[in-house]
C-alpha cells in the first residue's frame, strides 16, 4: 500500500473514478448511491447534488431533484450535526445512532441562546401544527410562526430550533420552495412502514461502519469515528461487526480498512493521461476523512478554506490530488467554469479539465 494507492482506491470506491459499471456494488440511481455511501455532506445544496451527479454518469440535476421529491433521499442533520443527504429508509436509525452525543454537546450553546426545555416544547407543538397533514413550509414561514408565537428567532435561535427538532426526528427537509429551504414532518414524509429497522444497536453500528469503509476505504477507525462522531467505543463496535466483509492493510503504522480488492483494483498507478474531476465544496472525497493529507498537500489546505470559517471551496482533482479550486458563474444563457490551479496546468490537464467541465454542463443541461 502506498499513498498513491490510497487516493486511487478512494476515487474508485467513492465512484468518482468509474470502474466496471456492472460491478455488484455499482450504484445506478441517487437512492442507491446515497445508500452505498451511507451519507453525503450537504451544507451547500447545489454542491451536494453535484456530488451525486458526478458519481452517476449521465444523471442530470433534474433527476437528483426528482429523487428528493420522490422521497428516496432526504436532507437533514445527522453525522456531526452537519447537513447530509441520507437514504430515506435509513434516516430514523441513523439519527438514533448519531444525534444523542451531538445534542448533549450543544447544551451550553443552547443555554447561551436562552433556549430551555419549555421553549423547545413550544417549538415542537408549533412546528407539528404548521406541518401536519403532509404540508411543507419554507424556513422563513416556520421562523415567522415562532415569531408570531412570541419566540424570538434572531441571533441564530431560529436555526438552532430547526436544527434540534430535526435531530430529534420531528422534522426533515422537503423540496425547496423556490430558493428557500423547506421542511416537513418526518413521520409523514417518511412513514414508519418505509423505514429500515435493525434487531439491535450493535447491528445498526455494524451497518453504518460497513457502508462507510466500503465506500470511503481505505480509511482508518479514526476517520470513521470523526465522520460519524460516534464515541470511540461505538465506532470500534461498528468496525468489529463489519470487519468480516472488509479487508485491512497497514500503511505507515496505521491500519486502513476497505472492501475486498478485485482484480482491477490491484493496479498501482494512474493512467498516463490525467483524470481530472471538478468536485464541489464539502465533497466526501475530502470531508469524509479526519486525515486528508493523502489527497491534499497541507501547504494548500488554507487555499481550500480561505476564510478559515469552515466553508470549503470546490476543488480540482488530478491523479487523486487536489491541484486547485474552481468557481462557476451561471447566467440565464450559460454556465462558465473558472479554474484557479495552485500551479500551471499541463496541456494534458487542460484538456482533461475541459472534458470535466463539459460533463458538468451536461449534468446542468445548460449551454
Amino acid at each position: 500500500m502506498t499513498a498513491v494507492d490510497i487516493t486511487r482506491l478512494r476515487l474508485r470506491n467513492q465512484r468518482i473514478r468509474q470502474g466496471n459499471p456492472l460491478e455488484p456494488e455499482s450504484a445506478r440511481t441517487p437512492g442507491e448511491l446515497v445508500t452505498r455511501m451511507g451519507a453525503f455532506q450537504a451544507q451547500d445544496y447545489a454542491g451536494a447534488k453535484w456530488s451525486l451527479g458526478l458519481r452517476l454518469p449521465g444523471t442530470t440535476e433534474a433527476e437528483i431533484d426528482q429523487a428528493v421529491a420522490d422521497r428516496t433521499i432526504v436532507r437533514t442533520w445527522p453525522m456531526r450535526g452537519t447537513l447530509h443527504f441520507v437514504p430515506a429508509a435509513d434516516i430514523a436509525w441513523m439519527l438514533e445512532l448519531t444525534t444523542p452525543r451531538i445534542l448533549a454537546g450543544s447544551a451550553a450553546r443552547h443555554r447561551d441562546l436562552e433556549l430551555d426545555d419549555r421553549t423547545f416544547d413550544r417549538c415542537r407543538v408549533l412546528f407539528a401544527e404548521a406541518l401536519r397533514g403532509g404540508r411543507t413550509r419554507s424556513r422563513a414561514d416556520l421562523l415567522q410562526t415562532l415569531e408570531d408565537a412570541g419566540i424570538p428567532t434572531g441571533s441564530q435561535r431560529g436555526y438552532h430550533l430547526l436544527w434540534r427538532t430535526a435531530q430529534e426526528g420531528l422534522i426533515c427537509f422537503a423540496p425547496p420552495h423556490g430558493k428557500q429551504p423547506a421542511f416537513a414532518l418526518l413521520d409523514e414524509w417518511i412513514p414508519e412502514s418505509q423505514r429500515t429497522v435493525f434487531a439491535d444497536r450493535r447491528h445498526a453500528l455494524g451497518e453504518l461502519a460497513r457502508r462507510y469503509f466500503t465506500s470511503h476505504g481505505p480509511a482508518t477507525l479514526q476517520d470513521f469515528s470523526w465522520w460519524s462522531r460516534l464515541t470511540a467505543a461505538d465506532a470500534r463496535t461498528g468496525l468489529e461487526e463489519s470487519a468480516l466483509s472488509l479487508e485491512s492493510v497497514v500503511f505507515e503504522g496505521r491500519t486502513f480498512w476497505m472492501p475486498p480488492t478485485t482484480s482491477d483494483t490491484h493496479e498501482t498507478h494512474f493512467d498516463d493521461e490525467p483524470d481530472v474531476y471538478l468536485l464541489p465544496g464539502f465533497d466526501e472525497y475530502l470531508l469524509g476523512y479526519k486525515d486528508r493529507s493523502a489527497a491534499l498537500d497541507p501547504v494548500y489546505a488554507r487555499r481550500i478554506v480561505p476564510g478559515g470559517n469552515g466553508v470549503f471551496l470546490p476543488t480540482i482533482v488530478s491523479r487523486g490530488q487536489v491541484i486547485g479550486t474552481w468557481k462557476r458563474t451561471v447566467t440565464k444563457r450559460s454556465v462558465s467554469v473558472v479554474p484557479e490551479p495552485f500551479q500551471p496546468l499541463s496541456e494534458a490537464e487542460e484538456k482533461a479539465l475541459a472534458l470535466a467541465a463539459e460533463r458538468y454542463r451536461e449534468y446542468l443541461q445548460e449551454p
